[in-house]
């Protein structure tokens, strides 16, 4: 008999691993390794999540009307260019099987996404990265990596995990810079959190090119990671791509339910916001005064640099803090092994937090 053997590149993934849970003998858990919200998901997500529970035996509406529309009363745009996903990843993943395959190229930032080479390796396609400047993307440097076999770019903006951004002109620019058979791909999980005026989550590209993409999520500021939703904005003949690729019914009915809901809810994403941009800075300011480096975040979360080779390591202050029930995010697997990605928690808990790490560099 002969040996099952996957598709080339199914076997070079390296499984991906989301931030830990739980600690052995831990009697509470301070959870930061994820990008969570701090508050739950919405009240009235929750509240229709709910009310929804009892007709789940019904399947959801598979093109996702009335999220769909509400998305684009919100954003003011067009319905019928909006595609909904379980997750952005789940988009992500079906514009790599749209548009890239065997002997194609999907570049990104050095320190870009983990899900960009899985979803290219996926489909046998080639990721590739260009370097950072100040880990932040750096367009002559994408520009310059670019080759014949480039199908599609990925920008995560902000990027995840180093926090930083480009203004939309950069963006611009690097679409400009592209060929017109190559798919540029904004992903902006975080934009829900950006409060600088010259940042665009990408809808004006999306909106104006037929080659851009834009993601989105609400497992960040909507706090409902857990039921998967996302969504993308493009020209129509890419959203009828997505359409024909995606399952049926790739959306749940509770998650339509609560993403409905959650848009509805503009106190709790002002509450949010206004909680994250607080101690986002507060924990930037107290990172440094321990003389540590950090980036300074536009998303929800701090990635802060350790000293190398020594006692208080990267390394060394995941341990300590796991020995106190704090978890965070080790970056080895992004390039950055020196750094922990630390999210932004409640007030509880990034003060305990704080408190953790001024014991840890005292030592």
């Amino acid at each position: 008999m002969g040996k099952l053997t996957p598709r080339p590149g199914i076997m070079d993934i390296t499984p991906y691993k989301g931030g830990e849970s739980s600690l052995k003998g831990a009697e509470r858990i301070i959870k930061l390794s994820s990008n969570e919200g701090p508050f739950g998901p919405s009240p009235r997500a929750v509240e229709a999540m709910k009310n929804a529970s009892e007709t789940q035996h019904r399947y959801p509406d598979g093109r996702a009307t009335r999220l769909r529309a509400k998305l684009a009363e919100k954003f003011n745009l067009d319905a019928d260019r909006i595609v909904c996903g379980a997750g952005s990843d789940e988009l992500l993943g079906l514009l790599c099987r749209a548009y890239a395959g065997p002997g194609d190229e999907v570049l990104y930032s050095d320190h870009g996404f983990l899900m960009y080479p899985i979803a290219a390796k996926s489909v046998g396609a080639t990721p590739v990265t260009a370097m950072e400047t100040d880990l932040t993307t750096d367009v002559d440097a994408m520009l310059a990596a670019v080759t014949d076999k480039t199908r599609i770019v990925f920008v995560a903006n902000p990027n995840n995990p180093t926090g930083t951004y480009i203004p939309n002109s950069e963006m611009k620019r690097l679409r400009d810079g592209l060929r017109d058979d190559i798919l540029l791909v904004i992903d902006a999980a975080y934009a829900e959190f950006m409060t600088e005026e010259d940042y665009d989550a990408g809808m004006s590209l999306a909106s104006t090119t037929n080659n851009t993409v834009m993601t989105r999520t609400f497992s960040k500021m909507y706090g409902l990671g857990g039921v998967r939703l996302g969504w993308s904005y493009s020209c129509f003949e890419i959203a009828d791509v997505l359409n024909r690729a995606r399952n049926p019914f790739n959306v749940t009915a509770l998650a339509l339910t609560a993403g409905e809901a959650a848009l509805d809810d503009e106190l709790f994403v002002a509450k949010t916001r206004k909680h994250n941009t607080k101690w986002l800075r507060w924990t930037e300011e107290n990172v440094r005064k321990l003389g540590l480096e950090c980036t300074t975040s536009y998303a929800n979360f701090v990635l802060v640099r350790f000293p190398h080779q020594s006692k208080h390591s990267s390394r060394n202050a995941d341990e300590f803090l796991r020995s106190k029930g704090i978890i965070v995010r080790a970056m080895a697997s992004y390039g950055l092994g020196d750094c922990l990605r630390i999210s932004i928690g409640t007030e509880e808990e990034m003060t305990l937090l704080m408190d953790a790490l001024k014991e840890f560099m005292s030592k």
